[in-house]
């Protein structure tokens, strides 16, 4: 290349890389990660239901690493021309033609083993430095160039050695242009991976070819590779070694031609980088070993068109002239468009999209706020029904148990009253064998109990429990109705194992063993018009009992003594026969009720031993007025009854004696217990219903605590979305402002100036 860039164009390119730089800034801001990070985070929250999907996290996150290949590209400050071939097409004889020296080692074979870059330097020395290495290496001539590159054994085909040509040897490098030679196409399966590395800040290819074959499909693939990484890349095609056609002159124009139409159906058709129009201006037929040699001999002094050239040089020569003019307005004059225009509108092209993944993620988010806060106003309204329904069903259900038990404490009370009216009937269906020895009669006892127990039990169950149980159950199926809506949805569905699973029976524990443990039989025959039965008969057993003791005493000490009144004779066990205490401290006495009837029974004693002349007179006025045989009658019937009831008086007699004094008994102490039974009976039912009633307000509880922890996530969930609306419209109008910085720029850079 002849001529260097103007000044008018650096300044240009200066001005331009200024604004570039700002819009680098922008696309930075947006490409930063925030953006890629905003819809990773947003995708992989599961709570917010997939706002942002998987295809937007990938897209999003091509968008960033896009982004991050233009700001590396828009940061340089120098132009990169990338030159690609199969091996020994003439690669680095075609940058040592450009450069007008022997920069690079060239030759036959695979001379180029790694990628190398070809760059300008202020100091007088040329180097070169390896990849990972800041070590500058000294070279001085071509040879040692291609020694160090042979000698170090650790660089391969995808490695990069950056060699750096003094520019006072060379013009062309003074305008910050750097050439990068690479490995043939043909000896490496690792096409994307060089692509990656190496390609996609390039502002220029050329493709070396090989005039003397066709263009084969190793390279064709590979700028295929590079078309579907790049937009619209800027392509020369060299067909090198032209020189090769001077020996066939007659068949050069055909050739010519032929590798001109696949060249140009190439760009046009299967890359679509350039119109039809354009497409011949980037095909050139070229000889660089003879641009060099004629270069290199000019460089010594010597004719430029001296030595055995072939025929035809010259048109070669142009050619070769022809390229390097037209390369060089490719980098110089439009160099703005290489560099800025379709980065530019790649980075349109993505800040669009971007605004449409934030508006839509936008959209998404606001949809699933609504929908969130209706929910959750719901699931509030929800709590306070459940709440004020419960409080109201408590108290409802609080009194129906209360009604309930009532109900069976007078149930049961009745029932007891009525079954103690009836105890006759159980004792005499009581059937064991009974004789009066103590042994027998008291395993007779104890057997009437159990018996008695038993059938009292399973009467009052008869009368009371079904009734019982079915208000209990009736009362049970009313709360799980009323309750039915207020219990959680995965409880509704078993709600019925919250009842118990067995019928619900009083307990009537009357404990008879106990409460009739004080029970003393008296099977003594008894005279039923003898002295006893009829004291017994008028004065109560407690008392005739103590006055017919005092009638004994009277009777024996009464007949010669006289009556005495003196205070209640009191019995000790070393005095021996009653005896009166006096008290002179006590001139006042207390009598009780005991002592009144205790002295009405001595008097009547003392009035009998009085009287008893009395008694004889009467009897013989009676015996005179009414004849003896009649009293001799009556005396005989009286021994006859007497008589009969003592013959009468046999085991059965004594049997049916005990049974009734039992049911004398027995009523009076069940009569003592049937507010305790009862109470006891009621006290069950309303323990069986709080049960049942404590189980299913559990399970409200638990509604309560479901509703209350959906009410806090839909809480939590509505502020995430708030938050990532406000992400995404901050992020979208960070978008749109570079969208509008880049539209400032292509409106002043990068239009045609009028």
């Amino acid at each position: 290349m002849g001529n260097q860039v103007n000044s008018k164009d650096n300044g240009h390119r200066t001005v331009i890389e200024h604004h570039g730089c700002s819009s680098t800034t922008q696309t930075d801001r947006l490409s930063s990660g925030r953006t890629s990070e905003f819809v990773e985070e947003t995708c992989g929250n599961k709570a917010l239901e997939k706002i942002a999907h998987q295809d937007q996290k990938l897209e999003i996150q091509s968008y960033a690493d896009k982004l991050a290949i233009i700001k590396e590209v828009l940061a340089r400050r120098h132009m990169k021309v990338a030159f690609f071939g199969r091996t020994s097409n003439g690669k680095s004889t075609v940058i040592n033609a450009m450069l007008r020296d022997r920069v690079l080692p060239s030759g036959i074979g695979h001379t180029t083993n790694c990628f190398l870059s070809v760059e300008g330097t202020d100091e007088d020395k040329s180097y070169l430095k390896t990849e990972g290495s800041d070590e500058e290496k000294s070279i001085k001539t071509v040879n040692q160039l291609a020694h160090a590159l042979h000698m170090d054994e650790s660089l391969d085909a995808g490695c990069l050695v950056q060699v750096f040509w003094p520019k006072t040897k060379c013009a062309l490098l003074r305008d910050d242009l750097v050439l990068v030679d690479s490995p043939g196409t043909d000896v490496t399966t690792q096409l994307d991976s060089w692509i990656d590395k190496f390609c996609l800040d390039a502002d220029v290819f050329v493709l070396v070819a090989n005039s003397e074959s066709t263009l084969m499909n190793t390279e064709k693939h590979f700028f295929h590779k590079v078309n579907e990484r790049l937009s619209k890349p800027n392509i020369f095609i060299l067909n090198n070694r032209w020189d090769a056609s001077a020996n066939e002159p007659e068949y050069m124009e055909d050739v010519r031609k032929q590798h001109t139409d696949r060249c140009v159906n190439f760009l046009v058709e299967e890359l679509k980088v350039v119109d039809r129009e354009q497409a011949p201006n980037r095909i050139f037929f070229v000889s660089a070993k003879e641009v060099l040699n004629s270069r290199m001999q000019r460089a010594q002094g010597m004719p430029e068109t001296g030595g055995a050239l072939a025929e035809g040089f010259q048109e070669r020569l142009k050619e070769f002239q022809n390229f390097e003019r037209r390369f060089e307005e490719c980098i110089s004059q439009s160099a703005v468009k290489t560099k800025f225009e379709q980065h530019t509108i790649r980075a349109k092209q993505i800040t669009e999209k971007v605004k449409s993944i934030m508006d839509a993620i936008n959209i998404e988010a606001a949809e699933k706020r609504v929908a969130a806060q209706e929910d959750r106003e719901y699931q509030m309204d929800r709590l306070d029904f459940v709440r004020n329904q419960l409080n109201l069903l408590i108290s409802e259900i609080k009194k129906k148990i209360k009604a309930i038990s009532e109900d069976v404490e007078s149930k049961v009370s009745s029932a007891m009253g009525e079954e103690i009216c009836r105890l006759h009937v159980i004792v005499d269906e009581f059937h064991s064998d009974f004789h009066p020895s103590p042994h027998v009669l008291k395993i007779y006892k104890t057997d009437l109990l159990t018996h008695v127990e038993k059938g009292m039990g399973k009467n009052l169950a008869f009368r009371c429990s079904d009734a019982v149980n079915a208000s209990v159950q009736s009362s049970q199926s009313y709360m799980i109705d009323s309750m039915l809506p207020l219990l959680p949805s995965t409880a509704q569905s078993q709600v019925q194992m919250l009842l118990p699973n067995r019928k619900f029976d009083l307990s009537y524990d009357l404990n008879f063993s106990k409460l009739c443990t004080d029970f003393q039989e008296n099977i003594e025959f008894q005279f039923s018009l003898g002295w006893t039965v009829l004291v017994h008969r008028f004065l109560g057993s407690v008392n005739a009992q103590r006055a017919l003791t005092l009638m004994d005493q009277n009777f024996q000490h009464g007949i010669t003594q006289a009556p005495r009144p003196a205070l209640p004779p009191a019995c000790t066990p070393s005095s021996g026969p009653p005896s009166t205490i006096s008290q002179p401290n006590h001139e006042t006495a207390v009598m009780t009720q005991e002592d009144m009837m205790l002295a009405m029974a001595t008097n009547v004693a003392s009035l009998t031993s009085r009287s008893s002349m009395g008694v004889i007179l009467v009897g013989g006025v009676v015996w005179k007025t009414v004849g003896w045989r009649l009293i001799a009658l009556s005396a005989s019937m009286y021994g006859l009854l007497y008589l009969y009831e003592r013959l009468t008086w046999t085991t059965k007699a004594k049997e049916r004696t005990l049974k009734r004094q039992f049911v004398d008994y027995a009523s009076e102490k069940l009569q003592l217990i049937v507010s305790f039974t009862s109470s006891n009976c009621s006290h069950q039912v309303q323990q069986e219903m709080a049960t049942t009633f404590a189980r299913l307000c559990q399970q409200v509880d638990q509604t309560q605590k479901e509703l209350e922890a959906e009410i806090r996530q839909l809480t939590t969930k509505i502020d995430q979305l708030e938050t990532v609306q406000s992400r995404s419209k901050s992020l979208r109008h960070k978008a749109t402002d570079l969208e509008r910085q880049l539209e400032e720029f292509t409106n002043q850079y990068l239009q045609p100036q009028q």
